[in-house]
């Protein structure tokens, strides 16, 4: 079940990375950034009115649980802003190359209460084998003049990881859809700041702007099932195996984002792709291995004081 449900993570967030891209093209990045948070802070607050469990949202744990929204907020405006600079399989590509580097931190020091897992040399050429795939990836999309978008494609894979990590520790203090509800509205109370400062256009002064098909608004909505989904998988899935089954549904459904809107060759997205799981199918298998001696181990050590 974890596995389909991480899968369905990454194509949730291909989803909602294109649509409020979209979104970002026609109301700017700032006010888009309030629209996907209020629309998500709705819907969440929706689906806890009807949770039969009523668990307190606040005052649940320690004031960094609460900054998962604020992290998010970060990694919405950093892929709204590279969405259209770079194919949606390459920013795919270069989150996950930040999503990678920051998984392996956090397993090797059990950072946000999680398990140590220690990083093994025989992982190394499985991680370099995923690195190719993800520069075959960008092969047909990067240029010097998207090296702003590039920077923050990988910076969004950084935050993204730390973001579902301390999500997933305030769900298990409320609910996770409580969890996502104090997500959104942490979120859009940023949002809102960082609009009225920096934004030249009032939310209430726009005449000329078209407000679009109504499917551009469904970003904030899948914002919330793709934190629920994190909710369920993050505690029951090392974070770098997660990185990997979220990555395969990402770029899954980038692939026939791309091909829908011709913005890059499928064949190469495809092959990237193949490589960079691949690479880390490797890692997975060497996790498991190691794993398994382990117990192995610790299964002889019991049995030989009782011989």
């Amino acid at each position: 079940m974890y596995i389909f449900l991480s899968l369905l993570t990454g194509m949730v967030l291909s989803v909602m990375i294109a649509i409020n891209g979209n979104l970002t093209s026609l109301h700017g990045m700032f006010w888009a950034a309030v629209i996907i948070h209020l629309v998500g802070s709705v819907a969440a607050f929706v689906l806890c009115k009807m949770e039969k469990e009523q668990k307190p949202i606040f005052n649940q744990g320690p004031i960094w649980m609460y900054l998962g929204g604020a992290v998010g907020l970060i990694t919405t405006m950093f892929q709204n802003f590279a969405f259209g600079k770079i194919s949606v399989t390459g920013l795919i590509a270069l989150g996950l190359l930040g999503q990678t580097i920051t998984s392996i931190g956090i397993d090797y020091f059990g950072l946000f209460n999680g398990s140590k897992r220690p990083f093994f040399a025989k992982q190394l050429p499985g991680l370099l084998l995923s690195f190719a795939g993800i520069f075959l990836m960008m092969d047909t999309s990067v240029g010097i003049d998207t090296l702003v978008a590039l920077v923050m494609s990988f910076s969004a894979g950084i935050t993204v990881v730390i973001s579902r990590m301390i999500n997933a520790r305030l769900a298990q203090k409320t609910s996770a859809l409580r969890s996502s509800f104090a997500v959104h509205i942490t979120g859009l109370s940023l949002a809102l700041i960082l609009a009225l400062l920096f934004s030249r256009a009032s939310l209430f002064n726009l005449p000329s702007v078209s407000f679009g098909p109504a499917w551009m608004y469904m970003g904030g909505m899948l914002g919330v099932i793709a934190i629920l989904l994190c909710n369920i998988t993050v505690p029951n899935v090392p974070a770098f195996r997660l990185t990997l089954l979220t990555f395969i549904g990402q770029v899954l459904m980038g692939v026939v984002l791309d091909a829908a809107i011709g913005s890059v060759q499928s064949s190469t997205s495809i092959m990237g792709g193949i490589v960079i799981a691949a690479g880390l199918l490797i890692n997975s298998g060497v996790e498991a291995l190691d794993r398994r001696k382990k117990l192995m181990s610790q299964a002889n050590q019991a049995v030989q004081p009782a011989e």
